[in-house]
């Protein structure tokens, strides 16, 4: 599954009739969104959004209207890579409700440092900027939606 991208201002998604790019802005992303160009409905995130750097990880924190779910993982993490397609699964299941970040350490090593990851995949929650839960380990789609439920 594609990994969706961001700026610091939101979401970037293709429109499903004419692709054009579009951008769910982090601080609308509960509300119906049309294209731009054709007025097609947009749906909501239902793939992983990856981080790019710290800046558009404090913007999407400070504005985003949605609980957000950050998996920390780098890519030679064997547990990280068995996860990657759970959390797509619980991208498509949770899309509208949460939205699915991943933030590659070796990448953004800031982030990691900041949020003191010591072991990954972590996978902490975020609500109003703030984190409110955190695990670490590799887990199946179904733990993972309990977990953030419960957070």
């Amino acid at each position: 599954m594609a990994v969706l991208t961001t700026d610091s201002a939101g979401v970037r998604v293709a429109c499903p009739h004419c692709h054009r790019t579009n951008r769910l802005r982090f601080d609308a992303l509960e509300r119906a969104t049309r294209c731009g160009q054709c007025q097609t409905p947009l749906p909501a995130p239902n793939t992983p959004v990856e981080v790019a750097d710290a800046a558009v990880f404090d913007a999407m924190l400070a504005a985003s209207t949605l609980p957000i779910a950050v998996d920390f993982w780098a890519p030679w993490c064997g547990p990280c890579r068995a996860m990657a397609p759970e959390l797509d699964r619980v991208a498509q299941t949770l899309a509208g409700r949460w939205l699915v970040v991943k933030v590659n350490t070796d990448q953004v090593a800031e982030l990691g440092e900041r949020h003191r990851i010591r072991s990954i995949p972590t996978l902490a929650v975020f609500r109003q900027g703030r984190e409110a839960a955190r695990t670490a380990g590799a887990m199946p789609a179904p733990s993972i939606v309990q977990f953030l439920e419960r957070a």
